[in-house]
Parts: C-alpha cells; structure tokens; sequence
C-alpha cells in the first residue's frame, strides 16, 4: 500500500527543490546577466542585479577578437568523436564483463575506476612528450585520442551498469536462434540499452565538452575549443568579467540546450534498472 502524502510534504519538497535549483543554475545566471554589462558595471560594488545599464558590445567585441565558429567546431568534433569512440570500445568490454565475468571482472572495473583518481598533472608531461614527438600537439587527433581514454573508464562503467539489469536468458535465446557475438550486440543488446546508451553519450559529451585542462595543455590555436576560447580573456592585464562572462555565455549555451532537450532522456537513463 502506498504511503499517502500530504499536502504539506508536498509543499516542503517542492520548496526544497525550488531552492536547491536556484542555488545550483545562479552562477549561470550571474555569468549571463554580467555578459550584458559594462566593465564598470561588472565590478561594482554593491553588485547590480537587474537594474544597470544592458548593452550588447561584449559579445560584439568577442565576436571580432576571436573565430568562435573554430572553436566551436572544435569543441563538436572533439566531444562528439571522442565519446562515439569510446562508445564502440566500450561497448563490448561491458558486454564481456556483464555476460560473461570472470574472477578478475571486479578487480579490472576497479582499476579503470581508480584511473580516474589520478591527478591529471601527473601524466602531462610524458603524455606532452609523446604527443610533440608524434605531431599531435595542436590537433584534433589528439586531443579525441586524450578524452577518449580519459572518459573511457565512465563510459564501461555505466554501460556495465545498464547491461547488468538484462536479462542473461534474452541474449541466451538470440543464441540458440544462431545470432553472433556481433548481431548479439548490434540486434538484441543495443535495442534494449537504448536509454543507458543514451545517457552515457550525454553525460560523455558533456564532460568532454567541458574538459579545460588537456585542452589548454594540448593546444594552441588550431584545434584550441571552447575552453580555450575562455580562456584567452584572462589577460596579464587582469580579467575583463564582462568579456570573460559573454565568452562563457557563448561556450556553455550549446551544451546547455543540448542538455535542456534531452534531459528527460537523460533522466531516464540514469535511472534505468533503478525500479524492478
């Protein structure tokens, strides 16, 4: 039986979640609103919430400094191409490790896992090295070479994680039908782990999207994305909030519609397996 809820809890939550929302997307709307003001007015103090002076010329002048379809374009190749490659690898190391597990399954999931503890830091220099000797600094390449390895671990895991809740006896009949190890997969596993699937691409694209440090390390200016397109409004002469904040508002603005349309899709696989 169904616990009954009150109207008062219903309130209190709703509150909570209201609150802890704002909290979370007010430094986006901070950014956002300092994009459309002047210098002076991005620094005063007290801070001017709605009621300053809106002008537009700092989107104008970023617009002339910099080629922000580049960087933008670099930012698709380099986020998408690194997670569909992940997609692929990781694919059928999940498969392997969710149908058919051995004694060392758990000890390999954890040592991708612990990867992702390192400090980055600590692998840039030979990483550097590698790359200037094999020409891939500066490149496409190798920037969706780093992130593909670097978000390859969260992509097995979570994948591991959806094809754990399929039932073994779905794949076990494609078998007996006489299906392959690969239509098994393409026909049978990946119809089933759409919604996984789909989070993982999402969340995967997102982080590489986002991904500042082997970006900034790695590049320079023909396959710089858009972090590095922040970044270069963070002068010696100091920060311009004002150019920095519509720089910002330029970068995030793709991933957060892509996000703000595929959110149910992304909350549904998140929760994928969750109910029973």
């Amino acid at each position: 039986m169904a616990r009954k809820v009150t109207t008062q809890h219903k309130v209190i939550v709703t509150a909570i979640a209201w609150t802890l929302g704002i909290l979370i997307f007010f430094p986006i709307l901070w950014t956002f609103l300092t994009s459309f003001k002047s210098e002076a007015d991005a620094i005063a103090s007290p801070p001017q919430f709605l009621f300053f002076h809106w002008t537009a010329e700092n989107y104008a002048e970023v617009q002339s400094r910099s080629n922000y379809l580049s960087h933008f374009m670099n930012s698709v190749v380099i986020s998408f191409g690194s997670t569909l490659i992940g997609l692929v690898i990781a694919m059928p190391a999940a498969w392997a490790m969710a149908f058919s597990p051995t004694k060392r399954t758990k000890d390999v999931l954890m040592w991708m896992l612990s990867t992702k503890m390192m400090p980055p830091v600590g692998a840039l220099i030979p990483i550097y090295l590698m790359f200037r000797n094999s020409g891939l600094l500066d490149t496409r390449t190798g920037l969706v070479i780093v992130l593909t390895l670097i978000n390859l671990p969260i992509i097995v895991w979570m994948l591991y994680t959806y094809f754990k809740e399929i039932p073994g006896e779905i794949l076990e009949a494609a078998r007996m039908d006489g299906a392959s190890l690969m239509k098994e997969i393409i026909y049978v596993l990946t119809p089933m782990a759409v919604p996984g699937i789909a989070s993982t691409l999402l969340l995967n694209i997102i982080l590489a999207w986002n991904e500042a440090f082997w970006t900034l390390n790695l590049t320079a200016s023909k396959a710089a994305p858009l972090t590095a397109f922040i970044a270069s409004y963070s002068s010696p002469e100091g920060l311009f909030y004002a150019k920095l904040s519509a720089a910002s508002t330029m970068a995030i603005a793709p991933i957060l519609i892509l996000g703000w349309f595929s959110q149910k899709q992304l909350v549904r696989g998140l929760t994928f397996g969750a109910v029973k």
